[in-house]
């Protein structure tokens, strides 16, 4: 699950508020909702808030596997498994 915490403070210690990346920046305010919900965003988005925010991708959001998402990657890795099989 990607996670957007890293965003938030990143943002924290800018100085720059939500506020400011919808109208200073022009970013979507839905945008930042869906961030704010664990929603997926684009590699542009991503991108642009980089360059706002003067920093990297991993200041702007990480990689946590849920135990949901290992238990369905392992059911499907042995799916496959058992497909390479035949």
């Amino acid at each position: 699950m990607i996670n957007y915490e890293n965003c938030w403070k990143t943002m924290a210690k800018r100085g720059i508020t939500k506020y400011a990346l919808i109208y200073h920046y022009g970013m979507s305010s839905n945008t930042l909702r869906r961030m704010s919900h664990g929603e997926s965003i684009t590699t542009s988005t991503v991108n642009e808030l980089c360059l706002i925010l003067h920093c990297r991708p991993e200041d702007i959001l990480s990689f946590e596997v849920t135990e949901e998402e290992d238990t369905y990657q392992k059911q499907r890795e042995l799916e496959i498994a058992e497909k390479k099989k035949k």
